[in-house]
This record gives C-alpha cells, structure tokens and sequence, in this order.
C-alpha cells in the first residue's frame, strides 16, 4: 500500500484523484487530497455565475461526492520536505499536523497577483473562487435597488458604477457578462436610465485577451465600447481608496464595485515553502512527464502539473512551457493518474503533449468569440461554441444535466435578479429581533 498524497484539489489535482481511482485497486494505494475547500471550482463557469446564467454550486463540484476511495483533508498545505517525504498542513481548525506520502503530486494551483496599491485590499473582490463571483453579483444586484431609491447625485452615480482590472479572459468575461446583466436589469428598474450605468475594465497592456491575435482583440474592444462600456488600455489602477479609483490616464471616478482580475501568481508554498526545485518565476521544474525534475535528473517520486508547474508544451517547441489555463490542467492531470499507474505497474511513463483546441469566450448573453489558428467565429455561433464546450467538459453527468437544465430554464423565463446579499450578515434579522431600523446590508463586500 503506497500513500499518494495530492497537493490542491483544482482541475488537475481533482483529475489526478479521479483516475487514480480508476486506475488502481483499493489494495494498492491511499489516494489523499489536501484542500481547503471541500469542492473544485470551474472556472470557465465564473462569468456566467456573475451574470446568473448558471448556479453558484452548479460551478463547484464535490470533491466528496466524486473521489469515493479518496481521503479529503480540509486544510492548507503550508510546507513541503521532500527530505522527509512529509507536508505540514494547516487544517480549517485545529493545529497544524504533518502528513506523510510515499507519492507526492503538486497541484497546489495559482493565487491572485496583486500589488501594493492604496485602497484594494479593502475594495476589490478577486475573481477566481465561486464565493467571490456570487459576491460581485449581489453586490451589483443589491446597487441597483438602492440606486433606484436615490435621486440623482454622486452616490447614486457610485452605485452604478463598476471596475475591473485586468484584461485577460477571466476579466474580460467577467466584465462582458456582468455589463450584459447589469443592461438586462434595465428593464426592471424604470427609475435607472442606460446613461447612468458605467462599467469601466482597466488592462495595463495596450491590448486585451493576449490569448487571441490581435484583429480579435481590438474586435473584442470595439464591441464593448460600441455597448457602452469603457475600455482603459496602456493604464494603470493607482489607488482605490473609499471606492475613489484614479488611474494613470488621469481619470478619476468613483466606483461601488472594483474586481480585480490582473493575473496569477505562483502559490507561496510552492515558491517559497519546499526543497523541491523550482525556477525563476516560482514554478516547480517539470519534465515532459510530468515528474519534477529535469530530463538528465528527475526527484523520485514526486510530480506535478497545473498553473504551478513548468510543463514543457511539447506541440510549441524548444523551451516552451503550457500556458496555465483549464485545457491544459484537466488533460495534465488525465496523464499524472495513467503515469503514476504505470510507474507503480513497472510500465513506461507518457509525455504530455497537446495541441490547442483554440480559445473561445464569452461575452455576454448571446455573444461570443473564438479562434483557432486563423479562423475566427464571433458573436452568437461563438457563444454557442463556448456552451457547448463548457457543458461537454464540466466533470460528470450530474452537473452537465444541472448546468444545461438552468440555461434551458433561462432561456424561457430569463436570469434571476434576487440578490443575496444579506447571507453575509444571516444573524441581523435575529439579533434585531424584527426591528427593521436594526437590521444592516454589510456595506462592504471583501472576499480576501
């Protein structure tokens, strides 16, 4: 009986447990997962989430519920010795304990990049977990009821106003799907006119959706800009005190709902916190099998994938290294489980290889765009494209069915508009004891 212990319990971390225990008899192995959250998120669904076109749970799937032969341990990995062949793990509750492993897989996955600047750490909701993009929406919901109870004025104006930073796919789905929501809402609420709401999305770089070639890109730009949002390129979020954004164009406004989507960076655990090896930018060095190590020498029994490993992308090139997206993990983490089986069969390991099926995103309730090599879909074809493939790759059949019953729902009845903000305060009707004079939204979501 080998212990195979499975750091992060993301895309590729979910998948390497998955197949295991497909792969290997209960006699063989003790498969665990570390974790501190009991589900894998889907991230391609998050937009959607935001604009409700899909359930919150319906993005999360159970860790419990489909690793039937794994042991989830609800903590943080904070330390890895490989010297010992032990993790320190800090659970949820408790005091921090060591696990040890006889097999270690490294799927920690990436955390939010942020910077030092004035104002976001109190402000900015991050746009990378279900809790936080379940939070963005009812907040927005939440601001157009108590905008519609406002005259005009700066508070109203701040009410309705939304930022985000960072132009990838994340923010720019994000951004597209929230702005469609928020023009939807319009005809529920006669009081607010189409001028009033402002969506503004801040990218540093002079373009966005680096995925994508650059005709699509500015394609991209023009068809927010032409529904009428505000697109920011070459510029920076300088502070956000209060809500005050100021950016280095020189523009300043005030704004109730900043999301922050400007990338990934390597988990600290990973950079910081192991005697594995790693390179320059924090990620664990990986060969083409996905053992760590390099091709002349590899760590015995130690392997990782996902967006904190240094895949090399055979299908590119010399040099070349996977981008971190959900392509890549979900397949990585397919040949982790069938190269792990092998090695404890005696049989030969794989190389990962995989060529691009292209990008696709959406933006907005019927529109959508996708590229692969040269050819280019936009609009509703593209948005047809991005559900279908999301729906076919979303694991299991029982969320597949619950995904699609919600757009089928939608499409004859519309999103739901309920906003849920008051869950994040649940004891104020209690503790005011039916006195609604004493009963407080939270004024602030912050979902650091």
């Amino acid at each position: 009986m080998r212990d195979i212990l499975i750091v992060g319990g993301g895309y590729a971390g979910f998948y390497t447990a998955w197949g295991l225990e497909k792969r290997l008899r209960p006699d063989e192995a003790r498969i665990t997962v570390v974790d501190p959250r009991p589900y894998m998120t889907y991230q391609p669904f998050l937009p959607e989430v935001l604009a409700g076109s899909v359930e919150a749970r319906h993005a999360a799937v159970s860790l419990r519920r489909h690793l039937r032969r794994t042991r989830v341990v609800a903590g943080t990995v904070t330390e890895v010795s490989h010297a010992d062949r032990t993790v320190t793990v800090r659970p949820v509750n408790g005091p921090d304990h060591s696990l040890r492993y006889d097999t270690l897989v490294v799927t920690a996955g990436a955390v939010t990049r942020t910077f030092p600047i004035s104002g976001l750490d109190e402000q900015a909701i991050g746009l990378k977990h279900v809790e936080e993009a379940v939070a963005i929406r009812d907040r927005l919901l939440t601001s157009f009821d108590q905008a519609a109870s406002l005259p005009p004025g700066p508070e109203r104006k701040k009410l309705l106003t939304a930022t985000f930073v960072g132009g990838g796919f994340s923010g720019v789905e994000g951004f597209a799907e929230l702005h469609s929501l928020a023009t939807a809402l319009l005809k529920r609420y006669p009081e607010i006119g189409a001028e009033e709401v402002s969506f503004h999305l801040v990218e540093a770089r002079g373009r966005i959706l680096p995925e994508v070639t650059d005709r699509p890109g500015a394609w991209v730009v023009r068809f927010l800009e032409g529904r009428g949002a505000h697109v920011h390129l070459n510029t920076q979020l300088l502070s956000a005190d209060n809500g005050h954004v100021v950016l280095s164009n020189g523009e300043e406004y005030d704004s109730n709902l900043i999301v922050w989507a400007a990338g990934n960076a390597s988990n600290p655990v990973v950079h910081r916190h192991t005697d594995l090896p790693v390179d320059e930018r924090g990620l664990l060095v990986v060969r083409a099998d996905l053992r760590v190590g390099t091709e002349d020498h590899y760590v015995p029994d130690v392997w990782a994938a996902g967006d904190d490993a240094a895949v090399p992308d055979l299908a590119v090139g010399q040099g070349a290294r996977t981008v971190p997206n959900a392509q890549h993990a979900v397949r990585q983490g397919k040949l982790l489980a069938r190269n792990i089986a092998a090695v404890l069969h005696g049989k030969k390991t794989r190389n990962y290889l995989h060529r691009s099926l292209g990008v696709v995103a959406t933006l907005g309730l019927g529109h959508g765009i996708f590229q692969y090599r040269r050819l280019v879909v936009k609009g509703f074809p593209a948005w047809l494209m991005h559900r279908g493939y999301h729906v076919l790759a979303v694991p299991s059949w029982e969320r597949k069915i619950r995904v699609f019953t919600v757009w089928l729902t939608a499409a004859f009845y519309g999103r739901d508009i309920v906003s849920l903000l008051s869950v994040q305060n649940p004891r104020a009707a209690f503790t005011s004891h039916g006195n609604p004079a004493e009963v407080r939204q939270p004024a602030e979501v912050n979902a650091h």
